[in-house]
Parts: structure tokens; C-alpha cells; sequence
């Protein structure tokens, strides 16, 4: 099945004397990240950037005025949504199998992104080949098979690295992903570092995988949690999380972008409040990694966490980068094969890192799937990608908010590709079941981030997020079963 055909299919611009595809891309390619007076500020380049693309705030006020529903029948939406970068959106959805799917008879909308995203066949077939060409173990043959599985294993792991600026792949240690990687660090790192009355700072904005293992080690030891307010939008309140920092902290912990509202946090600012006390910090990268450009030297980052199923790579495999310092602070978590250096019944010595932390068989083929996830976003550019989103979402959240009994949570003005919304009369389970009829996928419930819905006085919420091969008909799509249900 083809993808459906655009709303603009028969529509030519220049009947109207409006710009073309060329004019718009002129005017988007000065786009900057945040307002020129923000200390951030840092115009869009193509590959690493230097610090997190938040807010597409600088807008061009023309490309907003040229549409309207007199004109094409819809409200605002950019020309520019037909393309990422220099890809049009039906080639990039040529790339996706699964959007061919059909639901109840009708195409598959995918708007559940935040839970896990698609693949495109590049990264199956990549998978498909290590199969067939190229499986064994690694590191340990003297084989040509273990050869070339261990170039290709170590191959991702320098993509991984060269993705976030890392400064070395040895700062790459390879995890099941983000919940993996959070209780690494806390039974690595942290957790030895605890006394009796020690704290740890977190935000309410966390998802369980962020809460749980603290707590855990908190009440192994005698530590204790201090969370950072966040106010009536979803944002930190940048002075009220410094005014936690004490003598007795011994580290933070923060995501960078919400699962259940999208808001993006401070992480810069955040990052350089703990280390003024002396405190190292994790970044939950789990939903900012395939949305935003992340640079982690330029960030400052101790430790940042990720999944590979959230950027359009396999699940089971994820990655935690460290500093140096921090790696060789850290005991091993697991112990068995592969991650010693020697081994007697008396004792044994470890390997540095990464392989202290990689005990046993890895997961070799998926580390690789994600070495060509990262490869084929890196080729339609990660700015392109987070230009695109924030001009869905501008779109989504215009749609929605127009219609009757919707009430949007988390309203902050730096913002990826999330809404979440309750429907006055209606329950989050009745919307999501009337959203699946119409072959729309969305996530309706708690999002694994209960305290932070609870802020809000909720249990669960409806939850439309994107990604860069979704369509605005898509969320017209989405709207106007919402629309009917209002």
C-alpha cells in the first residue's frame, strides 16, 4: 500500500502567488535554536551540535500567513511539512514497512513514537545480514566470522560515540537500554558513594525508570530523594532545583525530555548548578536522542542514558555514556566472562571499561541494528529532523486545542514532539479505543511518569507523539476522531 497522498497533491502554490518549496527551504535553513539573547543561542549546522537544539522559536512570520482554510482547507501548516531536510516524507515513508500496514482496513497512523518508534528497512536488513554473513561471538575468536563480528560490534559503538560527541568509544558501554542503563549507574556508582542522610536529587518529571532504582538504593542505604518542582507548563524551576543542592547531595538525576509532556529541560543550566556543588549528574536521554541534536562534551554530561528502540533502532540494546573518571570509579555490576582480565579462585581482576560493565555474550546483532539507526538518521540530519517535529507539533497542538472539552497538559514553550490531553466527558481509554478503531495508534494511560501526572491532578492521559515520517494528515486524521468524540 502506498502512504496517503498529500493534501497538497493537486495544489500549486504559485496559483495563489505564494512561495515555492525552494523560497520556504531558503527561509528555514536560517532558522536558529533559541532567541538570539539567550546565552545557548547557536544557529542549526549540520551533524554534532554543540549544545541542545531546544525551541524553534525564530519563525518566519511568512510562512504562517500564506495558508489558510479559505485557500487549501486547512489551518496554517507549512509547506515545509512535506519535507525533511532534502528528503520528501513519501520517500522517507518508503523507507518504514510496517507504515504499509493496515488497521481495522484502514493505513496505520503511528503516533505512539514515544513508546517505541518504527524501523526503516535499512536496519532490518542490516540485521538480516550480520545473520547470514557475519555471526559469532565477539573479541574472542581467532575465526574470520569473530573478526568480522567484533569490527562490526565495535564499528557501533564509534557511531554511538561520534553521535552524541563522546569523546572516546570507550566512554560507550553497551545496555538492554535507558532502565538498564539507570540501575548500572546507581549500583555502580552511586550506590557505593551513599551514607545514612545522603541525598539524591530528581525531578517530577521523571519516568519510572528514572525514579525506581534511586529509590532502591536509597533505602538499601539510608539515602534519601529531593525532588525539583516543576511549574504550571511541565518546566523545572531552575532556582527552586539549585535551592536542593547541600553538602549532603551525592548526585542528580534528570531527563532531558518528558515522555508524558514532551517539555524540554534545562539540561545545560541543569547539569552546571550540581556540578557547582561538586555533584555529578545523569541525563535520561531516552526521548531527546532521536528528536534533538546532543553533543555530551559540550554539555558537560557525566552520564547520559539511552535506548535504541527510540531512535528508529531494535529494542533489547541501549547505550550509557561516562566520563572516564567516573568508569573507573565504578565496580562491576554483573560479573562472568569477558569483562575480566584474569581469574583465580582467590581473586579476580577486571578489564577496564567498557567491558567491566559488559559481562558475558552482548547483544551483537542489535548493537549493530543501532549502528545503522544512527547511521540513516545522521544522513537526513538530526537539525533537519528537529525542524520538522517542531513544526508538526506547532501544527498538532494548534489542532487539537481548537477543539471543544481538550485541555493540553504541560504547556511549556520548549517543547519536542509530544501532546498530551484529556477529553472533558470522555475517559483516556475510550479515546484511545475510538483512536484504534480508526487505525490511529496512541498511548492512553500513565506513561510510566505517574508523579508528574498526578501534579496535574490526573491518572492518565491521551498520548499523540511524532516522529519525522509522520504526516500532518496524520493529525488531522487523529483530530477529527478526537473532534467527533467532543
Amino acid at each position: 500500500m502506498n502512504p496517503p497522498s498529500s493534501v497538497y497533491a493537486d495544489f500549486n502554490p504559485e496559483d495563489y502567488g505564494l512561495p515555492n518549496e525552494q523560497e520556504i527551504a531558503s527561509w528555514i535553513s536560517g532558522y536558529t535554536a533559541l532567541p538570539s539573547n539567550s546565552p545557548r543561542a547557536q544557529p542549526i549546522t549540520e551533524g554534532v551540535h554543540p549544545v541542545i537544539v531546544a525551541e524553534q522559536n525564530a519563525r518566519d512570520s511568512h510562512t504562517r500567513a500564506y495558508f489558510s482554510d479559505e485557500k487549501i482547507g486547512r489551518i496554517d501548516t507549512p509547506l515545509a511539512l512535506r519535507r525533511v531536510g532534502s528528503r520528501s516524507l513519501k520517500n522517507i515513508r518508503e523507507d518504514f514497512p510496517i507504515l504499509a500496514e493496515r488497521i481495522e482496513n484502514k493505513p496505520v497512523i503511528w503516533l505512539d513514537n514515544a513508546a517505541t518508534t518504527q524501523r526503516p528497512k535499512q536496519v532490518i536488513e542490516r540485521l538480516v545480514q550480520y545473520y547470514e554473513h557475519e555471526n559469532s561471538n565477539v573479541h574472542r575468536g581467532a575465526h574470520a566470522l569473530a573478526a568480522r563480528s567484533t569490527d562490526a560490534y565495535e564499528a557501533a559503538r564509534e557511531k554511538i560515540a561520534r553521535f552524541i560527541g563522546a569523546p572516546d568509544k570507550e566512554d560507550i558501554v553497551y545496555v538492554r537500554g535507558t532502565t538498564e542503563g539507570v540501575n548500572l549507574v546507581a549500583q555502580s556508582y552511586v550506590k557505593p558513594l551513599l551514607n545514612p542522610g545522603d541525598e539524591i536529587i530528581l525531578t517530577q518529571l521523571e519516568h519510572h525508570a528514572n525514579i525506581v532504582p534511586w529509590q532502591q538504593i536509597a533505602q538499601e542505604t539510608g539515602a534519601t530523594l529531593r525532588i525539583a518542582a516543576v511549574d504550571e507548563t511541565g518546566q523545572i524551576l531552575l532556582s527552586e532545583y539549585a535551592r536542593l543542592f547541600s553538602k549532603k547531595t551525592r548526585f542528580a538525576a534528570f531527563t532531558h525530555v518528558s515522555n508524558a509532556l514532551g517539555v524540554i529541560t534545562p539540561a545545560e543550566e541543569m547539569i552546571a548548578i550540581a556540578h557547582c556543588f561538586g555533584v555529578a549528574a545523569l541525563v535520561d536521554a531516552a526521548q531527546s536522542v532521536p528528536h534533538l541534536p546532543i553533543n555530551v562534551t559540550a554539555l558537560d554530561a557525566d552520564f547520559l542514558v539511552f535506548s535504541g528502540h527510540k531512535i528508529f533502532g531494535p529494542t533489547g540494546i541501549g547505550a550509557v555514556y561516562g566520563k572516564k573518571t567516573f568508569w573507573e570509579a565504578a565496580r562491576p555490576w554483573q560479573g562472568g566472562g569477558n569483562m575480566i582480565a584474569d581469574v583465580t579462585f582467590e581473586r579476580t581482576q577486571y578489564r577496564a571499561a567498557p567491558a567491566k560493565f559488559e559481562a558475558g555474550t552482548g547483544n551483537i546483532a542489535d548493537a549493530i541494528g543501532l549502528g545503522a539507526a544512527l547511521d540513516y538518521v545522521s544522513a537526513i540530519g538530526l537539525a533537519h529532523i528537529s525542524r520538522y517535529e517542531h513544526d508538526l507539533l506547532e501544527y498538532a497542538t494548534k489542532t487539537l486545542s481548537e477543539i471543544k472539552g481538550v485541555r493540553l497538559i504541560g504547556r511549556a514553550a520548549q517543547k519536542t514532539g509530544v501532546l498530551s490531553f484529556v477529553l472533558e466527558g470522555r475517559s483516556v481509554e475510550e479515546v484511545g479505543q475510538h483512536l484504534s478503531k480508526a487505525g490511529i495508534a496512541v498511548r492512553a494511560g500513565h506513561h510510566c511518569a505517574q508523579p508528574i501526572l498526578r501534579h496535574f491532578g490526573l491518572e492518565a492521559t491521551v498520548r499523540p507523539s511524532f516522529a519525522f515520517y509522520n504526516l500532518p494528515e496524520e493529525i488531522d486524521a487523529l483530530a477529527r476522531v478526537v473532534r467527533s468524540l467532543a
